[in-house]
């Protein structure tokens, strides 16, 4: 006579008790994958003594007098000069906000426990957000290079003629450095700028070598341990921070849509002015409904950013050669 044997599902010659056989879940739900918010830490321009609460607050910057080269004359007074008009930025003030609502009977049948999970989440979008709204108003800046088939133009080219090979070099760092020293723009830390630049971009930067002078050859000699850790440091006159925020699309005006395009910043002091009238925050909603089943949790804040001086930013517009489209 056959064996029938006890197992865990019904089959022949054996019967199942499946009901004692169940999936399980690991009750520790992780966070998805974030990278960390760069971008308002740009604005280091702020109102000093603001006048009132407003709408919007005017920011002012006074012009310097035209060189007086010439001699005076003994027994002339020369001629009084009036000062130029200053120059305003306005900075906008706006709200920005986000809320989910929970019911009881999800925290109640949940099996992870939801609450602090939904706090961290929105506490997330609030910085995510935000970092997001002032990269826009980078984005935006006058002054830009171009890498066009090759070659390295300021405030010159058009992204249409844009190859897949127009990646980031060091010869960009060179000429974003000058640009800089040439308007009178203060360094962020001590003689260096900043730059920003994604990790696709960096790759590039880091790869190039031989006679071009690249990133590589000096660091073989004098940083190795930046080789190792694959850190750029400080280059050409710029410290660079590498974060997957920099902005990269395939734009409408990118070579007949193909070639995606990576955003890298070269900043200055004072490149961006911040207003802020309430600090963005967590809000704890009040419970509402006839029976408290609903609980409100989101952010809000009311702030604004604007370019402030343009000459202390500037953009550079590349491709990556291990992302270009």
């Amino acid at each position: 006579m056959a064996n029938t044997y006890t197992g865990t599902a019904d089959i022949t010659n054996q019967t199942g008790v499946s009901n004692l056989v169940q999936t399980a879940y690991d009750r520790m739900v992780e966070f998805a994958l974030r990278s960390q918010p760069t971008f308002r830490a740009v604005a280091d321009k702020r109102p000093a003594q603001q006048s009132m609460p407003g709408s919007s607050v005017v920011l002012e910057l006074y012009q310097d007098l035209s060189t007086a080269t010439g001699t005076l004359t003994e027994n002339v007074d020369p001629d009084a000069v009036a000062l130029s008009n200053t120059t305003t930025v306005t900075v906008t003030l706006n709200e920005y906000g986000s809320a989910t609502l929970a019911t009881r009977k999800l925290d109640l049948f949940a099996f992870a426990n939801v609450e602090p999970a939904i706090a961290n989440i929105v506490a997330y979008n609030m910085i995510d957000s935000l970092d997001s709204v002032v990269q826009t108003e980078l984005r935006g800046g006058s002054q830009f290079i171009r890498e066009i088939a090759g070659t390295a133009g300021y405030n010159t080219g058009t992204l249409t003629s844009m190859v897949a090979t127009d990646t980031f070099k060091t010869k960009h760092v060179r000429l974003a450095v000058a640009k800089l020293r040439a308007q009178n723009v203060m360094p962020r830390k001590g003689s260096l700028y900043v730059c920003y630049l994604h990790p696709e971009v960096s790759h590039d930067l880091r790869a190039e070598a031989g006679s071009n002078a690249g990133w590589r050859d000096p660091h073989v000699y004098s940083a190795p341990d930046a080789i190792w850790a694959g850190e750029i440091g400080a280059y050409e006159g710029a410290y660079f921070i590498e974060t997957p925020r920099c902005y990269n699309a395939v734009d409408s005006g990118a070579s007949s849509t193909t070639i995606r395009n990576f955003r890298s910043y070269f900043l200055g002091m004072q490149a961006l002015a911040e207003v802020v009238a309430e600090e963005p925050h967590l809000v704890l909603g009040p419970v509402t409904d006839k029976l408290m089943r609903t609980r409100p949790v989101g952010w809000y804040g009311v702030l604004g950013w604007k370019r402030y001086r343009s000459e202390a930013l500037l953009r550079v517009e590349t491709t990556s050669s291990i992302h270009s489209s």
